[in-house]
């Protein structure tokens, strides 16, 4: 085996308090060269305060995307470590892994690559680490038999993620897992090919708690929620009351509900005013045996959430406010959905342009009118700050409206 390199540095890592990612590199270091190499490399870039990395083009056959290609600029001080590929896996809907299937990953990682692994990179995909050209292929090979396929990479539809849902969550308000595979099984090609003005990326989350982050980082957010009543057990709300007491209950229950909707009654019940609760899901999570979501329950798709690029940090805005997802003609809905927003963006977009970034662009107005979405109040965040409103063409915007309805029901 190869001599391990001396990395002051980054021992530093290792002496506070917490588990640090050197003392698995380093337990990697000792079977395998290329981890050696890249703790050497790694060490290098601490002491000069740069990268030495650099992209390329790499590939499995038949697929134009899925592994994140890394060249050393130093391969000459770190031989080992000159090729450090990583392959993106796509991973099942709800991550439901067993163990056995875990083992053999890391087996068939151990013989084609470095044995690093990452579950799960920002895109939800398993992220193999570490691997030579050569060898790409023949990992690849070895994971498909297992049944699982490349992930997204480049300007293309990326991995997909949705949370645990119904196997384990109690506010779970529809088939996450149904919804994750069918749209996915709809966009294998552009996942596979990438053909798009960047990435776009499917998250779901089961309920408003939104454990997939999906407002903050999907360009389509598929979000369970309700739109009927919170269901309440008031047995079980005076439990509760009894139990933490009544001021324990108005300071972390009633008075934390944002719109102030809920009020806790003499006789240790609690109201409701389910008119104006913005289904936050504090109340639910803090009394989980009193409260649940409601019966009605269905999902809100949210469009343009993403991290930083050219105009900042977008949270995702509402276009749909409520849709059923319970039969297939559901689920195909939601897909042409999508299939309308992504062919409406590749048509639109700039390059490296993401879908909420060209909402910012050409207006939301304009983008409901090119995908067919009639505007809705909960698209709103908040009234209208400024008190001066224009009125010199509404009598010219309501003729189009009326003239828009009148067409889709039949009346000429």
């Amino acid at each position: 085996m190869k001599t391990q390199h001396k990395t002051p540095n980054l021992d530093q890592l290792e002496s506070g308090p917490w588990p640090s990612f050197v003392t698995g590199f380093k337990r990697l270091a000792e079977k395998n060269d290329m981890m050696a190499d890249l703790l050497g490399q790694l060490e290098h870039s601490y002491e000069n305060k740069k990268g030495y990395w650099k992209g390329g083009t790499i590939s499995v056959m038949g697929y134009g995307g899925g592994v994140i290609p890394r060249f050393s600029e130093v391969a000459d001080k770190f031989p080992a470590s000159a090729e450090f590929h990583t392959l993106r896996i796509m991973p099942p809907p709800g991550l439901h892994y067993d163990t056995d299937i875990l083992r053999k990953f890391c087996d068939i990682w151990d013989e084609h690559g470095s044995g690093l692994l990452a579950l799960h990179g920002q895109s939800g995909d398993m992220m193999f680490q570490g691997c030579s050209s050569e060898n790409v292929q023949g990992a690849f090979d070895a994971i498909n038999e297992l049944g699982f396929d490349m992930g997204g990479a480049g300007p293309s539809v990326r991995t997909s993620m949705s949370c645990v849902g119904a196997a384990r969550c109690e506010h779970s308000c529809f088939n996450e897992a149904v919804a994750h595979r069918t749209v996915m099984n709809s966009f294998t090609d552009d996942l596979h090919r990438p053909a798009l003005p960047y990435k776009f990326k499917f998250k779901f989350s089961g309920c408003p708690n939104d454990c997939m982050n999906s407002v903050q980082r999907a360009d389509m957010a598929v979000i369970g929620t309700w739109r009927d009543d919170i269901q309440i057990k008031q047995d079980e709300v005076k439990a509760f009351v009894q139990t933490r007491g009544r001021q324990y209950t108005v300071d972390n229950v009633t008075s934390r509900c944002p719109t102030q909707c809920m009020t806790l009654n003499a006789d240790d019940s609690i109201s409701i005013d389910n008119r104006n609760c913005v289904r936050c899901m504090h109340c639910i999570n803090v009394m989980t045996k009193a409260l649940s979501p409601g019966k009605d329950r269905g999902v809100t798709i949210l469009l343009g959430g993403k991290r930083t690029l050219k105009i900042g940090d977008l949270f995702g805005t509402v276009i749909v406010p409520f849709k059923k997802l319970e039969t297939e003609e559901d689920y195909t809905g939601l897909v042409e959905l999508a299939e309308t927003i992504i062919d409406f963006w590749a048509e639109n977009g700039l390059e490296h342009e993401r879908c909420g970034e060209m909402i910012e662009r050409i207006g939301f107005a304009t983008f409901l009118e090119g995908v067919g979405i009639e505007a809705e109040p909960a698209m709103l965040a908040q009234p209208r700050s400024n008190s001066f409103i224009r009125m010199d063409t509404w009598d010219e915007e309501a003729d189009k409206w009326k003239q828009r309805h009148a067409e889709k029901a039949g009346v000429k």
